[in-house]
């Protein structure tokens, strides 16, 4: 038996924060038997093997062939969660990335037409490597940043074609609700939203736009391929204005002078009628 299985479960059982005593007893196996598998010293059976997977959710086969230590932390969580990327026929994504002459990291920009390749080839070195990069001093020097082209008015007031650079996020743990993200999904592609984290208890992602006239709507946890924490945008438009506030403010300064005038007749009215009566 490879020594990867005895590392995978030793992984694995510490990342739910259980004690070998715990697995042994939920799985009525001795406390020895377990740490003999996680040490390399004895392997399983065929009802042991079986019974950690589904314990773990994993598949037999991951826990056999793949080094769940080289993942990343939004690929195990994929996994602990019952998207197993090895049983569905995907592939292990590690994000692909570009650096300048001085080894520092680019920021490499996705416009609107190479949005499309970007749902397939964000994973591809070949396809990563040729896309254009700048930098931006004001930035970590610590993190990785992409900047996308978005398209549409759902993002309001962040206009139409801006540019929106985001910060990638290793652990979906740290999504934050109401907190904007460059969302890349396997179905919809690039998406740019305000993020409400329902991951572990739902298993998928409420995004919400900021222009009201667009519901949300859920993403599932497997559909998920990559997400970016908004960082800024860059625009060569400015923000439309609030028409909704002004418009509110100029009617109510428009109903404020109407009851003024209204006042201002009725006081005259009660003058010219006490005058009659005198």
């Amino acid at each position: 038996m490879e020594p990867t299985f005895g590392q995978n479960i030793k992984l694995l059982r510490k990342r739910r924060s259980r004690t070998q005593d715990d697995i042994a007893v939920a799985l009525n196996m001795k406390r020895s038997t377990l740490s003999g598998y996680e040490n390399g010293v004895a392997e399983p059976g065929i009802e042991a093997l079986l019974a950690l997977a589904k314990y773990f959710k994993i598949s037999v086969d991951t826990l056999l062939t793949v080094d769940l230590s080289e993942l990343r932390d939004s690929e195990l969580y994929q996994l602990e969660h019952g998207y197993d990327i090895f049983v569905n026929g995907g592939n292990l994504r590690v994000l692909t990335t570009t650096v300048d002459s001085k080894n520092k990291e680019n920021i490499e920009v996705i416009n609107q037409k190479a949005s499309a390749g970007y749902r397939t080839g964000f994973a591809d070195p070949e396809y990563i490597k040729v896309l254009p990069t700048f930098q931006l001093p004001f930035l970590s020097a610590d993190r990785k940043y992409r900047t996308f082209q978005i398209t549409g008015d759902s993002m309001l007031p962040i206009p139409d074609k801006s540019w929106v650079t985001g910060e990638f996020v290793q652990n979906w743990d740290l999504i934050r609700d109401h907190q904007a993200y460059i969302i890349l999904t396997l179905n919809d592609g690039i998406m740019f939203k305000v993020a409400e984290n329902r991951l572990k208890t739902e298993g998928r992602l409420v995004l919400h736009s900021l222009n009201p006239l667009y519901e949300s709507y859920s993403v599932d946890l497997k559909d998920l391929r990559e997400v970016w924490r908004f960082v800024h945008y860059i625009s060569s438009e400015l923000p439309e204005p609030n028409l909704p506030a002004n418009q509110m403010a100029g009617a109510l300064a428009a109903l404020q002078n109407e009851v003024a005038g209204i006042k201002a007749k009725m006081a005259t009215q009660g003058k010219l009628f006490d005058d009659e009566l005198q």
